[in-house]
């Protein structure tokens, strides 16, 4: 048992700082595109921090089984350069022994990953996505203030406020409007009002810019065949700032109790997936202690490198598995277990290879 509390802490110690930097590197590049979607008034600046907090069971579900794997092979190495691990196994620590401690922690490691997956992240991200439908009701003229120029999205012109009340009304309305291509001849195309807001359709999937009491000046500079139109009421089209691809993403925001009872290839292959990440903890712990053996000589990160390629290889073939059931291919549920079943028996092979099966002449030559 003590014996057991030491490795425990070590490569739950190592496993947590890990995390931190790894989550620190990737929170940071999503924080700074928020920030400048921000600084372009696409989203507000208060919700910045409740969308990080919202993708943090993301980012761990993603974070943690690679942080556990690392912590494995940096804890033990430490422990063979240290010469550690030969102290123990002079004691009558067995090499099984050590196998079975190590996927005890990966058992509680793998059910963190499992609540994270199956519960946590698809919640942190039906809220991200709430907020950011949230940003798309309250309009994409609300970021707008007082004698500020701002930009629309799909670069459909540019907007200046003298005035912008608290209810969104705008007061001596300035609006320039890019040549589309349509006509014979090149124009510029210039919107003056005395008001305006911003409406959305009855199903709000669309925005207008409405106008009120202006005028509408069309032509070329240098030219006088300018066309100057008044008008009562004018609508200018937003464009939406979603796409198809937030659609394909609908999947991963489902509660799990739903993928359960789908049938469609998107969330049955996403079903799959949450289930995969815990299970992927266990099979890269087996691969991951005999990985971790290494020569006193040879430091404690010879095998770092090699480990986390086999790592990226696994979790590329099986999202490239995954992707095969959303397209229904044939066999592809088989493929898709198989690859954890190949990696299985990967870290089968590393294990024997480590044992004493192994001819004497490759046990030399491997030290």
């Amino acid at each position: 048992m003590i014996i057991f509390r030491y490795v425990g802490r070590d490569v739950l110690t190592t496993t947590v700082a890990v995390t931190l930097v790894l989550m620190l590197i990737t929170m940071s590049n999503r924080f700074v595109n928020y920030l400048s979607e921000a600084a372009a008034g696409e989203l507000d600046a208060g919700i910045l921090f409740p969308l990080i907090a919202y993708h943090i069971p993301g980012f761990l579900v993603l974070v943690l089984p690679l942080a556990f794997f690392l912590a494995i092979l940096l804890s033990y190495g430490r422990m063979y350069v240290d010469n550690e691990i030969t102290v123990l196994y002079a004691c009558g620590l067995s090499p099984n022994k050590l196998t079975y401690y190590t996927v005890l922690i990966a058992f509680v490691v793998a059910g963190i990953v499992a609540w994270l997956s199956l519960s946590a992240t698809p919640v942190g991200r039906a809220n991200s996505e709430a907020l950011f439908r949230a940003q798309k009701n309250r309009g994409l003229l609300n970021t707008l203030g007082s004698g500020e120029f701002y930009s629309l999205r799909g670069g459909r012109g540019v907007i200046y406020s003298e005035d912008v009340s608290n209810a969104g009304t705008m007061h001596d309305v300035f609006l320039a409007l890019p040549d589309n291509g349509k006509r014979k001849k090149p124009a510029h195309v210039v919107v003056l009002a005395e008001s305006g807001h911003s409406q959305t359709t009855r199903d709000d999937e669309e925005r207008y810019l409405v106008l009120e009491n202006g005028y509408r000046i069309a032509g070329m500079p240098g030219h006088a065949d300018f066309l100057i139109t008044s008008f009562d009421e004018y609508g200018q089209r937003l464009s939406r700032p979603t796409s198809g691809k937030d659609r394909d993403a609908k999947a991963t925001m489902l509660p799990t109790k739903k993928l359960w009872s789908s049938q469609k290839p998107a969330h049955r292959a996403e079903l799959l997936w949450r289930l995969s990440i815990p299970l992927l903890v266990l099979v890269m712990t087996f691969i991951a202690v005999p990985l971790s053996r290494t020569n006193p000589r040879q430091g404690r990160f010879v095998k770092i490198f090699p480990a986390v390629i086999l790592y990226i290889l696994y979790l590329v073939i099986l999202n490239i598995a995954r992707h095969s059931i959303e397209q229904e291919l044939p066999l592809a549920l088989l493929g898709f277990w198989s690859v954890h079943l190949l990696f299985f028996g990967i870290a089968a092979l590393l294990t024997c290879w480590n044992g004493s099966w192994r001819p004497t002449i490759f046990k030399t030559l491997y030290v």
